[in-house]
């Protein structure tokens, strides 16, 4: 049915996959190659997997062993999203799992999977996928998939473990009392306030530095995450005590540059697409009641979309030339940025000083952007 086949693209979406292909085989050298995989999948028609072109995708939808694990890796996805407080970084740990699945299990890219290596393919994604399900049940595990300076910092110490543990409860129980919409805003608040930390702490890219040099930065990590468990403590149940508060930013710097790209991308329906991974500002100018600042953004991939579309212009601030790696006004491709591409601008972004003293964001739009590099995918 074709509900059945929308469970499985949906089951799917995290994991989403796009990009390398090697080339194909000649029929003379694998005479499977000319037979349709639809052979091999007795749930092909039933699922109408033809609808599906993503190649490990389809026969997720149409092996009933691949199919059956499904639903039980869907749950455990969700129930590790559930705990977390910022789940974009979740998104884009499992789908750079999956880039690595089904590369080691002979899967690249949109690749066509021939019949005669099918059950080799088949074998190896079941013993993956398996093993996938029991480590995201395993209460360590979020600090084993951590890939940045804060967590690996902060799950080396045991103390700071706890009392981020105890402020990631925190902050979900509070905006589970929110509605859908107002708790993707506070999602994505809360992450701008994690990276907002970083910065303050001096993690911000840093992610390859050796943990002994990091050291310095765990008693700032302490003191915010210290302090924002007090100011939701204080908060006493109530979410819009902490966010969706219309406040402007303190001072023209990359803070307030991460709120401006925010609401950039809130207004461009950029959720889902995009996570901002860090804002690093370049120079500023600033007189009584104006300021410009020139600022870094980084972004990566979490979901597909056109080099060249609306999705790009508005939340990248262009098109993008994947051969160059550069940004570009206009293209006439059909080519895809794929899960993992990292993304990095150059904007000037501009502000007005506000009557109670604070910056208010006067850009309205990423386009045109200064610079722009497609640092590479999968």
């Amino acid at each position: 049915m074709r509900a059945r086949m929308t469970a499985v693209v949906l089951a799917m979406m995290v994991m989403v996959l796009s990009g390398l292909a090697l080339p194909a085989w000649s029929e003379e050298a694998n005479p499977d190659a000319a037979r349709p995989i639809r052979d091999a999948l007795a749930l092909f028609d039933k699922n109408h997997c033809g609808d599906i072109k993503n190649p490990a995708e389809q026969l997720f939808c149409g092996d009933p062993d691949l199919n059956a694990l499904l639903p039980k890796l869907n749950s455990a996805i969700q129930d590790r999203l559930d705990r977390l407080a910022d789940r974009k970084l979740a998104i884009e740990e499992n789908a750079q799992w999956v880039l690595d699945r089904n590369s080691s299990c002979g899967i690249f890219g949109r690749q066509p999977v021939t019949i005669g290596d099918f059950n080799t393919i088949k074998a190896c994604l079941l013993k993956e996928t398996e093993e996938r399900i029991a480590m995201l049940a395993d209460p360590n595990f979020d600090c084993l998939a951590t890939n940045t300076a804060a967590g690996s910092l902060i799950c080396s110490d045991a103390s700071l473990a706890l009392a981020d543990m105890e402020l990631n409860s925190h902050v979900v129980s509070l905006i589970s009392k929110m509605n859908e919409d107002d708790a993707k805003s506070a999602f994505a608040e809360y992450a701008r306030w994690i990276r907002n930390r970083d910065r303050k702490c001096g993690l911000a890219d840093k992610n390859n530095v050796p943990l002994r040099e990091l050291s310095p930065s765990e008693s700032c990590l302490a003191e915010y995450i210290n302090q924002m468990t007090a100011e939701i403590l204080a908060a006493k149940g109530d979410p819009r005590r902490i966010f969706g508060k219309p406040t402007a930013s303190s001072a023209p710097d990359a803070d307030a540059v991460d709120s401006c790209v925010a609401q950039i991308h809130a207004a461009n329906t950029c959720e889902g697409f995009l996570r901002v991974a860090n804002v690093v500002q370049i120079d500023s100018e600033m007189t009584e009641r104006e300021a410009s600042v020139i600022a870094e953004v980084e972004m990566i991939v979490l979901s597909p979309f056109a080099v060249c579309s609306p999705i790009a212009s508005g939340c990248t601030g262009a098109c993008w030339d994947l051969k160059s790696g550069v940004a570009k006004s206009s293209l006439g491709s059909r080519e895809s940025l794929s899960v993992a591409h990292r993304l990095k601008i150059e904007k000037t972004f501009a502000f007005k000083k506000t009557d109670n003293g604070g910056w208010r964001c006067d850009t309205g739009a990423l386009s045109p952007i200064d610079l722009g590099v497609a640092l590479g995918g999968p």
